[in-house]
């Protein structure tokens, strides 16, 4: 099958499709909110919907390899993410984000020590912003007796 743009907004239109399942089964056993869960995944799937359906309108325009090395990074970049949704409870919010943002930081070119310190920040500040902040609970993981 050759890739182009109809290609990639066919595959669009049937992840908009599953996240819209997806989205509907969503339920609470309480609301804080008047929305519920549902609302966030359904507004991605309208999102991607419609920009699987502008990209079948565009046209076959076929589509450019990846660089060297590009395919490695985003298999890579599903490892990591797969690996952050099943240590973000275990692990905590902090450690899981401070973990995936200094391997990310790495694979994108950043020296160890950057990313390390990038990394850290990152999981404690936006930890603050939202738990402190915003009122969103967040796991605290292994962590929870010093937060």
């Amino acid at each position: 099958m050759p890739l182009n743009d109809r290609t990639l907004g066919f595959f669009a239109l049937l992840f908009a499709i599953f996240l819209t399942l997806f989205g509907y089964s969503l339920d609470a056993e309480f609301s804080y909110e008047p929305v519920g869960p549902k609302a966030f995944p359904l507004l991605i799937a309208l999102i991607i919907g419609i920009c699987g359906l502008v990209l079948i309108k565009k046209g076959g325009h076929p589509i450019k390899s990846n660089p060297p090395h590009a395919n490695f990074r985003i298999f890579t970049m599903l490892i990591y993410i797969t690996a952050y949704a099943f240590l973000f409870q275990w692990l905590g919010f902090i450690l899981s984000t401070s973990l995936m943002t200094i391997f990310v930081a790495h694979l994108f070119g950043g020296s160890w020590k950057k990313s390390v310190i990038g990394g850290i920040g990152m999981g404690i500040l936006f930890f603050l912003l939202f738990d402190k902040g915003l009122d969103v609970i967040l796991p605290t993981g292994i962590l929870g007796d010093l937060l």
